[in-house]
C-alpha cells in the first residue's frame, strides 16, 4: 500500500488526528450538555443537609441519658408548604409541651427516595432540608432563656441515638369522636396526647409513619382549632419562630421591594441603616396582599360547593373581617348567590381587590404607604393589578412576587420569603381559606401585632 510520503510514525499521527477531529467535538458537546442539565437541575441543598448533621449540641446529647425525644414520623408531606408548616407547628408544640426534643425532618414533596419530582411540568426537589426554610428553635436553635426543654435534633441524629424507640399509633389515642365531632375542641385532643406521652418513661418515642396526622387537615379549617391557642400563644414554637439564613439573604437582596429607597445587597446589615433593622419589628407603611390565582380558582369553587369555612387561625374573634358560612349549601352544591360570595372572598377580581385595599387603607390605624403583592398570578395580570392599585391611590411603591431577584436555591423556598415579609407587614390582607395566610396570621398574633392589622378579602 502506498504511503504517499508518510512514515509509519507519521501515519499513526495522521489517523490519531482524524479520530480526534470526530471524537473530541463529541466529548466537548456531551460535557456541555451534561453541564447544562446539571446547572439547570433543582438544587439539592447539600450544605444545609450536612450542617443539620453537625449541630453543636449533638456531642453532648449523645452522652446524656436524660434527654427525651419525640419523632413524628407521620408528619405531613406531598403538600404545599402552608399545610406542612401547620403540621410541623403542632408536632413542635407537642414535643415542647412534653419536655422532649423536637425531631425535625425535610420538607418533603415526594417521599419515594427520588432527588427530583415533576410539578406541573417542572422539576422541583423531592426533599428540601428544613434548615433551608427555617432557623431557630424548630431546627436546633437555642431555647429562650430559662427554658430547659432539649433543643431540636435531626431525624438522622434521632435514628442514631434511638435505634429502638417506643412506637405509637395515632388510633390508640384519637377515636372517631375526637376526629370528626366538631364539638370536641382541639385542646382536648392535645391534652390526651400530653397524657399519653408523659406516661412513657422511654426517652425515645416515635409516632409511626403509616398513621394519620394527630390533627388532620379538616380540623385546621374549623373554629375548634382555636382552642389550642392557649397552649400555642406563649410557646417558643410561635414566639421564637425563625426563618433560615437563606430566607434572610433573599430579604436583604430584595429589601428595596419591601422598604422603598432602601439599598438591596447580600452584604447589607454589615453597615448602614440595615444594621439597625430588627427582623421582629413591622416594616413601616407596608401593606401585604396575599392574592392566589391559577388553579386556586377551581379550589375556591370546590370550597363554595361544600360550604367550607375559613382556616381556624383566620377566625380569631377579635378580627373585624369575618366570614359567615352559608347554611343553605354544602355536600357538593350551593346557590349562585353563595358561589358569588365565595369567589369574591376567595378569588377576588382586580376591581374587588382595589375596593378592599382602599377600604383597609382608610380604616388602618397606621399609615400605609406601599404595597407588596404575594401572588402566583400571571405576569400580565399582576401588572394590570398594579396599575389599577396605582390609579386608586397615591402609593409610594407597588411591587409583587414577580419583581423579586432571587438565586436558584432561593427559588424553591421563596414562599418562606413571602411569609417572612407578610409576618412583618404593617397590615396584611389575606385569603381566609389559605394555610399560608393562617400561618402568617398565627405568627403575627404571637408577636402581639394589632388584631385589626390582619384583614381578609
Amino acid at each position: 500500500m502506498p504511503s504517499y510520503g508518510l512514515t509509519k510514525r507519521g501515519t499513526r499521527f495522521f489517523f490519531l488526528a482524524v479520530i480526534l477531529c470526530f471524537v473530541l467535538p463529541g466529548i466537548l458537546y456531551h460535557r456541555e450538555v451534561r453541564n447544562y442539565f446539571t446547572d439547570h437541575l433543582p438544587p439539592l441543598y447539600e450544605d444545609y443537609r450536612a450542617r443539620e448533621q453537625k449541630l453543636g449540641h449533638y456531642k453532648e446529647y449523645e452522652t446524656r441519658k436524660d434527654v427525651k425525644y419525640l419523632w413524628s414520623a407521620n408528619h405531613a408531606h406531598s403538600s404545599g408548604w402552608g399545610n406542612v408548616m401547620q403540621d410541623y407547628v403542632m408536632n413542635g408544640l407537642l414535643a415542647h409541651s412534653t419536655g422532649r426534643s423536637f425531631v425535625f425532618d425535610d420538607y418533603t414533596w415526594n417521599p419515594d427516595g427520588s432527588l427530583f419530582s415533576d410539578y406541573n411540568g417542572h422539576l422541583i426537589p423531592s426533599r428540601i432540608p428544613l434548615t433551608a426554610l427555617l432557623g431557630g428553635v424548630m431546627v436546633g436553635g437555642q431555647m429562650p432563656p430559662g427554658d430547659t426543654t432539649p433543643r431540636a435534633v435531626s431525624k438522622t441524629f434521632f435514628n442514631k441515638v434511638c435505634p429502638n424507640p417506643t412506637l405509637l399509633q395515632v388510633a390508640d389515642v384519637n377515636d372517631d369522636r375526637m376526629r370528626f365531632d366538631e364539638d370536641v375542641p382541639a385542646s382536648y385532643i392535645f391534652e390526651k396526647w400530653l397524657e399519653k406521652i408523659n406516661s412513657i418513661e422511654d426517652p425515645c418515642v416515635e409516632i409511626e409513619s403509616n398513621n394519620n396526622a394527630i390533627f388532620e387537615y379538616w380540623i385546621f379549617g374549623h373554629k375548634r382549632m382555636l382552642s389550642i391557642w392557649e397552649y400555642l400563644k406563649n410557646s417558643p414554637v410561635s414566639t421564637h419562630w425563625g426563618w433560615s439564613p437563606l430566607i434572610h439573604d433573599a430579604y436583604k437582596r430584595n429589601r428595596r421591594i419591601f422598604v422603598p429607597n432602601a439599598r438591596s445587597s447580600i452584604f447589607e446589615g454589615l453597615t448602614g441603616s440595615a444594621a439597625a433593622e430588627n427582623y421582629t419589628n413591622p416594616i413601616p407603611g407596608l401593606l401585604a396582599l396575599h392574592v392566589r390565582r391559577g388553579d386556586f380558582e377551581d379550589h375556591c369553587v370546590h370550597l363554595g360547593k361544600w360550604s367550607s369555612n375559613w382556616n381556624a387561625f383566620n377566625q380569631f374573634p377579635e378580627f373585624s373581617d369575618k366570614f359567615d358560612r352559608p347554611t343553605d349549601g354544602g355536600w357538593g352544591e350551593t346557590s349562585e348567590k353563595n358561589m358569588q360570595m365565595y369567589m369574591q372572598r376567595c378569588f377576588p377580581t382586580i376591581e374587588q381587590i382595589v375596593q378592599k385595599v382602599t377600604q383597609v387603607r382608610v380604616e388602618s390605624e397606621k399609615p400605609l404607604t406601599h404595597i407588596y403583592i404575594m401572588t402566583n398570578g400571571a405576569t400580565d395580570w399582576v401588572q394590570e393589578l398594579k396599575e389599577a392599585l396605582g390609579s386608586s391611590g397615591n402609593w409610594d411603591q407597588i411591587k409583587s412576587s414577580r419583581d423579586l431577584d432571587i438565586t436558584w436555591e432561593q427559588k424553591f423556598v421563596v414562599q418562606a420569603l413571602d411569609m417572612f415579609v407578610a409576618q412583618r407587614s404593617e397590615v396584611l390582607i389575606g385569603n381566609g381559606w389559605s394555610s399560608l395566610t393562617s400561618n402568617v396570621v398565627m405568627l403575627r398574633m404571637a408577636r402581639g401585632l394589632l388584631p385589626d392589622s390582619n384583614r381578609f378579602w
